[in-house]
Parts: structure tokens; C-alpha cells; sequence
């Protein structure tokens, strides 16, 4: 990185208008290598150049090219916005979104054969089979090759026919209904071919157009007298509907509805682009963009995009989070396209499970990616999307008290880091100085002294697990806990979002809560689960430790009982035999050769654990 050129930059960027515009961004040949849109040109453009060593690796990169800059001020955003998407066709810059899905194209293959197979085949062949397609996504192929069989009870087995017949029994996909059993030699060749064309006139024309055909040939069938044809019919017409209403997804007032769900990774964020037509799910395609901005920058920037290029565009497209440009989007996309494109973030209902779905999707395309699995990262997403965190929360504090009859009081910090519990960062707090009872005082202690050592560890560079600034906090209670908390970390000048984990009548998760709200989780299942794990795996380490802490002292208050034992004998001897059974079964000998024991000490020890009176009786 040229420093010296950053800091020229850096000081034309401050003479930028804080007004409306789109900014160049230009290589040492001139060539432009980013276009982007600015609310405030001054502070965006500013922002590249400040803080440079900060930047995604991505974006560090373009930085690390760029030579100069120009700057076109707009009187509005929305000018801003068509003259960015009129720059990125003309230029195509090489840090801009590349509309590329990451798919190839898929066949529906049907093998030349004297009993032809319907397969799904990744690339077109060189031999004699017939291929119907291409197709964008391989899902869609998937799907429809699995309905077709299946409807039509088409063989999937590696058996050969005619050369298998009767060799073998039938398998279990004929004894449960979803093959004809050509196995079995007593499916004729006519019989079989009027199946297939069957199969593929389902495949090329969708299951509407089939079952109306299926129903004319069973009418027929059934005046002609010939019953078992009209059977075969029927069936194939109720496999047909089965299928159609299992593919059933939702209803809604639209003939087509697009759904996008979005996951951010470290350095991309990745798109699952949901395509449902007359109520079924048709097309699933995928896309992944490296972050040059913020991620709703991303994500507009592709729907704008997608939908400007697009042949055909549904009436309205689901998102799973807000974008400020919205308004601007719809506009631009309504007067290029003639017709209004709906965008909505729906909140809740099927709508929203949608949102998730699509989500859901995303999210394991980034886990093919990385070392996680698509749950974990779609559950903190949605998390992030319920607490308003603007990123997903990567590590995750949570905390707890505990005590036993107010004897021992003591508390649990667990750790999940990216989803996955992190024990070796666990943390116990024995509460000190508290003679009954108080959970808001033990909480306060507990954080109070979490956020010191955290600020020890800044300075002596120690690597415990306290030297780490979380995310997150989660304090396992309601209101009261989590005000204790917001109150500690604005005494130690830190800024972490604080929730309490809320726990209905039968002690199982019901709700986050926010500083002068609660908010419900149960409808979404993905950061429901997460939550009551963390709160389930939190409450355990605490009352575990609690729990040993107390039969630890019960033990210790039966030996300090004998005279001459103190607490600090008491743990001597503990430590040397173990256990509290090994104690009892020693000798004197044994005794008065524990570390730290007299012999007169020993004595009166074991008449006292043994029921003999004591000196002192």
C-alpha cells in the first residue's frame, strides 16, 4: 500500500460535497475498477481511505489499486442510483457484482434402451439418449426426474431389462407402491413405453396439462369397459396430485413471487434466490459476491441487477431484511419495466418462514465454504435480524447465578463462538462478600469482574479468553438482570448489546428481552433453537458448579465439626485421600501422616468421624 498516495486521496475525498452523487473509482492505466452510489459523496468516498488496514481483504485490494477518482454529484438519490446501474453496464468494472450464478446446465436424459430410464444428467452426452433441456438449476431437474418416476412408477434400479427379468424378487420400491416391477418380466414392452410417454409429457408441459390428459384417456377407458387401464389412469392422476401438493410451498395472492435470503460471510455474502410460480417451488438459484460495502449495498446492487436484465420478473419479491433504498429501487425498476415490482420484508406468518427458507439456502451455500454447517450460520443471521445487531454476533457471552439455600452463590459464563459452544472459555465466578442471597448484586459482581480482567489483559497481553470483546451478551433473566448488565459495561465505557434470555413457567425459553421490550423467537425456529441452547448449556455449568461447590463445603463443614480441625486441615486432607469415604476408612496412622496433621489432631479426628467421645465430650 502506497501510504503516500492514500493520504493524497484521502485529502481530495474531503473536499467532496456532502450531497448526492456516484464516485470513479480508477487504476493507474485509467481504467475504471468500481462504480458506487453515495447518499453523501464526502463521507463515502472518505471512508475507503481512512482506516485502510481495516478493510476486507477484497476491498483492501481495490483500495491498494486505486490511483485516482471521479465524482459525478446527482440532484436526488434516485438519479444516483440510475446513473451507478447505467455506469456498471457501460464499464463492467472488475470490482462491481458480475451477475454470474455459480451453476452450469442440467439434462433430463432418457436413455435409448429397449426399456428406457428417465435420469438427471450434468452435462449433455455424446451418445445416442435423448436430452431434454438445459435447465439453470440442477434442484429443478432433481425434482422433476424424482416426480416422474415416482408418478408414473418407473424403475430407478441398476437392474437391465430385458436381460433381468425373473432373476431376482422385485424390490421394495414395488412392494411399497412406487415401481410397476418391469423386474418381474409381467410388464410388457407397450405397456411400459405408454408409461414413459406418459413421464415425459408430465416433464415437458407440468402436472395441470397432465392430469387433464391422464382424466380424458380414464374416461375413456372406463366406457370402452377396459376397468384395469382406467385404474393405471387413476392412479397416475393421484400421483400426480400427491406430488403437486406436497410441492405446494404457500398460498399467495400472486400468480409468481420471488423470495431472496441473504447470510454474510467473513469477506462474501451469499444469495439464495427462491422462484415460485402458480404456488410451487420451480427454481432455486444461488449467487455469492464479495463485500465491497455494506451488505444491504450488496444486496440492493444485485436486485437491481437481476431484475433490470431479467426476461420476466414476478409480481412481487420477498426480502429477509430492510434495504434503505427500497423506495429507489421499486422506482427505477417501475419505469424501466412499464409495471410495478412489489419488494416486501415480510415479519412473520408463512410469509416470513419463506424468508427463512431462502435463508436457509444461503446459508449452506456459505457453510460449503467454510467450516460450518448452514443451521448455525442461518440462526445467527436471523438472530442478528431480531436483535437489530448489524452483523451476525460471532461470539456470544452468556451468563447465569446460582446457589444452593443461599450457602453457595456463584456464577457461569459460556461461550459459543459462530454457533458452537467454546468450553475451553467457559468461565466460573465464586460471588464473594454476599451472606444471602441477591441475584442482581451477584450478577453485577460477576460482569464487573469479567470487564476487569478484560482490561488486564489489554495490558499484560495475557491470552485466557477475557482478553476477547464479545459481541454479544445474553444474561439469563428479565429486565432486572439485563439493566445490571447495560449498567456494568457503561461503567467500563463498552459498548455490547445486552439481552436477557427469558424462561416461562415450566423453566423452558419463551422470549429475548430488550431494554423496553420483549421480543418473541419462538416463530423462528432457527434462532429459538440457538437461544435455548445457549440458555440450556449456561443454566447446566452454572448449577454443575454450584452443585460441587456445595458438596464440597457440606464435606468440609463434617470434618471442621472435630476439634482441631479448621477449614484449611479439612482441605488438606480432602486433597490428600481423595475422598470423604477415604478419610473415614483411615487409621490414626494414616491420619496423623496427612500433611499439615498431628497425631492428637488424628486421634480426635477419628473418635469423632467414628461416634467415640471425644476429650471435649
Amino acid at each position: 500500500m502506497d501510504l503516500q498516495k492514500t493520504a493524497e486521496l484521502r485529502k481530495k475525498a474531503n473536499t467532496l460535497p456532502m450531497e448526492p452523487g456516484v464516485y470513479l473509482m480508477r487504476d493507474r492505466r485509467g481504467e475504471i475498477i468500481y462504480v458506487g452510489k453515495a447518499k453523501k459523496l464526502k463521507n463515502r468516498v472518505t471512508s475507503y481511505f481512512r482506516r485502510v488496514e481495516r478493510h476486507l481483504p477484497k476491498v483492501y485490494r481495490m483500495v491498494e489499486q486505486v490511483q485516482d477518482f471521479d465524482y459525478i454529484v446527482t440532484d436526488s438519490e434516485f438519479e444516483a442510483l440510475v446513473l451507478e446501474c447505467s455506469l456498471i453496464k457501460l464499464h463492467s468494472p472488475k470490482y462491481n457484482i458480475l451477475l454470474k450464478d455459480d451453476k452450469g446446465y442440467h439434462y433430463v436424459c432418457v436413455t435409448r434402451e429397449e426399456y428406457p430410464r428417465i435420469r438427471l444428467a450434468l452435462q449433455k452426452g455424446s451418445d445416442d439418449n435423448e436430452y431434454i433441456g438445459p435447465f439453470i438449476s440442477s434442484m429443478v431437474v432433481k425434482q422433476t426426474v424424482e416426480e416422474a418416476n415416482r408418478a408414473f412408477l418407473l424403475p430407478t434400479c441398476r437392474r437391465r431389462f430385458p436381460e433381468d427379468f425373473g432373476r431376482e424378487r422385485p424390490c421394495l420400491n414395488y412392494h411399497i407402491h412406487q415401481c410397476m416391477g418391469v423386474c418381474s418380466g409381467k410388464i410388457s414392452r407397450e405397456t411400459y413405453r405408454e408409461a414413459l410417454g406418459e413421464a415425459l409429457q408430465f416433464i415437458r408441459t407440468g402436472g395441470a396439462q397432465s392430469v387433464e390428459q391422464l382424466t380424458a384417456r380414464m374416461q375413456e377407458a372406463a366406457e370402452a369397459l377396459d376397468f384395469e387401464r382406467a385404474a393405471r389412469y387413476r392412479d397416475r392422476i393421484s400421483a400426480i396430485r400427491r406430488i403437486t401438493e406436497q410441492q405446494k410451498v404457500i398460498a399467495f395472492p400472486h400468480e409468481s413471487l420471488d423470495v431472496v435470503g441473504s447470510v454474510q460471510g467473513e469477506e462474501k455474502i451469499y444469495l439464495s434466490l427462491l422462484v415460485l410460480r402458480e404456488g410451487r417451488l420451480r427454481d432455486k438459484k444461488d449467487f455469492s459476491f464479495d463485500c465491497m460495502g455494506e451488505p444491504e449495498e450488496v444486496i440492493t446492487e444485485f436486485l437491481l441487477s437481476y431484475y433490470l436484465s431479467a426476461e420476466q420478473a414476478p409480481a412481487e419479491v420477498f426480502l429477509d431484511r430492510d434495504l434503505p433504498d427500497l423506495p429507489l429501487l421499486q422506482q427505477l425498476l417501475r419505469e424501466h419495466r412499464g409495471k410495478k415490482l412489489q419488494f416486501t420484508v415480510p415479519q412473520r406468518g408463512e410469509s416470513r418462514k419463506l424468508c427463512e427458507m431462502a435463508q436457509n439456502n444461503a446459508a449452506q451455500e456459505l457453510a460449503r465454504d467454510s467450516n460450518r454447517t448452514g443451521r448455525e450460520i442461518a440462526a445467527l443471521t436471523e438472530l442478528a435480524r431480531l436483535l437489530g445487531l448489524p452483523h451476525p454476533p460471532e461470539h456470544i457471552e452468556a451468563f447465569d447465578i446460582s446457589n444452593i439455600g443461599g450457602q453457595t452463590i456463584v456464577g457461569g459464563m459460556t461461550v459459543f463462538r459462530q454457533g458452537r459452544p467454546e468450553k475451553r472459555l467457559y468461565k466460573k465466578f465464586t460471588i464473594r462478600g454476599q451472606s444471602a442471597p441477591d441475584d442482581y448484586a451477584a450478577m453485577e459482581q460477576m460482569l464487573t469482574r469479567r470487564l476487569t480482567h478484560y482490561r488486564e489483559a489489554a495490558g499484560n497481553g495475557k491470552k485466557d479468553g477475557f482478553e476477547i470483546l464479545p459481541d454479544l451478551w445474553l444474561i439469563d433473566g428479565g429486565a432486572g438482570q439485563a439493566a445490571v448488565a447495560r449498567r456494568v459495561t457503561e461503567q467500563f465505557g463498552l459498548s455490547i448489546p445486552v439481552f436477557g434470555m427469558v424462561k416461562d413457567d415450566r423453566h423452558r425459553t419463551r422470549a429475548i428481552r430488550a431494554e423496553n421490550e420483549e421480543i418473541a423467537i419462538r416463530s423462528n425456529k432457527s434462532a429459538f433453537q440457538l437461544i435455548t441452547a445457549i440458555q440450556d448449556e449456561t443454566h447446566r455449568y452454572a448449577i454443575t458448579f454450584s452443585r460441587k461447590k456445595h458438596g464440597r463445603a457440606g464435606v468440609g463443614s463434617a470434618l471442621t465439626q472435630a476439634p482441631g480441625i479448621g477449614p484449611q486441615r479439612a482441605s488438606g486432607l480432602l486433597r490428600h485421600f481423595k475422598s470423604m469415604a477415604a478419610v473415614r476408612a483411615a487409621g490414626v496412622e494414616e491420619l496423623a501422616a496427612a500433611p499439615g496433621m498431628t497425631r492428637p489432631a488424628a486421634e480426635t479426628l477419628y473418635r469423632c468421624l467414628h461416634g467415640e467421645p471425644t476429650a471435649e465430650d
